[in-house]
Order: C-alpha cells, then structure tokens, then sequence
C-alpha cells in the first residue's frame, strides 16, 4: 500500500492506494446511496460490473469470446482518498488508478457526471443530465439523459416528446462501457483513472485528476463519475434505449429490467 499527501486550495488529501489488480464481475440486485431530504442521491436496482458474452464471436476490448464467457471489469491499484478542511473531515471518495469495463443498471436517480456523447442529426454533443421531464440541467438526482436544444425552436429542458424529444429516462441507458478512446480501429478501449464514487460534507468539494492536472467540482452528498468513450445516438436512447449487457448465467434478455 502507498499513502500520498497531496495539497489542494481548500482542502488537504490522503490517498491510498493498494498495489493491485482485480478481473471481476459483480450483480448487485439494489443499491441506495445518500437517502436525505425526501429523496436519494444514487438509486439503482440490477447493478452490474462486467458481463457475459451472448453470442459465439462477440468481441469486446479487441478480444473474442464465445457464448457463456465471463467478459470482466478490469480494475487496477483501487484507492481511498480523504480531503480535509480547518472543520475536519470533508469528504472521501473510491476509486481505481486504472479501470474498463461495462456497467448496467437499471437507475432512477443519479448524482453525479456520466461522460456520455449523443449524436443527432450529423453533430455530437455532450450528454447532460437533467431533473425530468421539463426539468433544467443538473448533476443531483437526475432521472433523465439527454442532449441540450441545439436550436430555437426546441423546448428549453428536458423533452420527452415526439420528435423534438432531447432526452430520456436513465432507465433507458441500460448498459455503458466505462474506458477511454484509444483511437484504436480493433474495438480496444483504454482505461480510464476518473471512475470513482465521491461522498462530499459540503458544496464546492474540488477532487483532483490522478495526474494533478485537473479538477472536478461537485456537490454536497454523492458524486458518481462515470467516463466513457461511448457515443449514442439521439433517437436509439430516447426510443427503445440502449440494450442491457447479458449480466447473469441464464440469458433474460436485453429489455428485462
């Protein structure tokens, strides 16, 4: 294990981390997170980490694997990290120097950043997460994916409808690929150093990059940061959505939850 001091503007941090790599795959049938003030911060039944090939031939990361194969999360050197301020304790977050792989779920709420792009129509946007249907843009207890109007005539918010629908529910973003764009043309992912889950005392909590680079500014409560390299198309996500992973031993389906 290494123990890292690292100073911040606000805060002080204590890293560590353990020098060591996982290959899992994990079903968690319920997980509640930040249940406060009338509502949750993460809400997600039929989690999953990893996942099972469906199919003879199915590639994932640049690997062939047959029907019935467990195709893993990879995780590399997990960490804990603290951050400290002159009233104590401030927050702390887990999370993984390097890590691939799939996650699925089936979310109601979500606090936290997904790093998600959507294409419509030609152009690829960020994805945002919105409060609902109507509802403005927000990183706390969002129940909707989708894209910010891109032209005058659409409806400010989050839009469910017809074709001017931008977004959907986050029930419908059923499985995601949590990795980095290697530029590869094999399928290969990278890995990724930004996945962690962050629990914050206050406002304003600044975590830092792996690297020192950067940082990300998140809110009171949960923060989930999900990077990934997948790009979605509009009118899938907010039609059918997004097909779950095969992510038990008997195949139930790719809509089952």
């Amino acid at each position: 294990m290494s123990v890292e001091n690292i100073a911040g503007t606000n805060h002080e941090y204590t890293r560590m981390s353990l020098n060591m790599d996982v290959d899992t795959r994990v079903n968690i049938d319920d997980v509640q997170i930040g249940e406060i003030n009338g509502g949750t911060d993460f809400s997600a039944q039929h989690v999953a980490l990893g996942h099972i090939a469906r199919t003879n031939g199915e590639q994932f990361n640049g690997v062939t694997y047959n029907e019935g194969d467990a195709i893993p999360f990879e995780a590399r050197k997990p960490y804990i990290e603290l951050a400290k301020d002159g009233a104590g304790l401030a927050g702390f977050r887990m999370g993984f120097e390097q890590a691939r792989g799939s996650v699925s779920s089936h979310t109601a709420s979500f606090s936290g950043d997904i790093g998600m792009k959507i294409s419509d129509s030609g152009q690829v946007y960020d994805a945002m997460l919105f409060s609902g249907v109507g509802g403005v843009a927000t990183n706390n207890r969002a129940t909707h994916i989708g894209l910010a109007p891109s032209s005058p005539g659409q409806v400010a918010g989050c839009n469910v409808d017809g074709a001017l629908a931008n977004c959907a529910p986050l029930t419908n973003l059923r499985s995601i690929v949590v990795g980095e764009d290697t530029g590869a043309t094999d399928g290969t992912i990278g890995f990724t150093d930004g996945f962690f889950i962050g629990f914050q005392r206050d406002d304003n909590m600044e975590w830092q990059s792996l690297d020192g680079a950067n940082t990300i500014n998140v809110g009171k409560g949960v923060f989930i940061n999900l990077p990934t390299n997948m790009t979605v198309d509009l009118q899938t996500l907010t039609g059918a959505g997004i097909d779950r992973l095969r992510t038990h031993q008997v195949d139930m389906g790719t809509n089952l939850f």
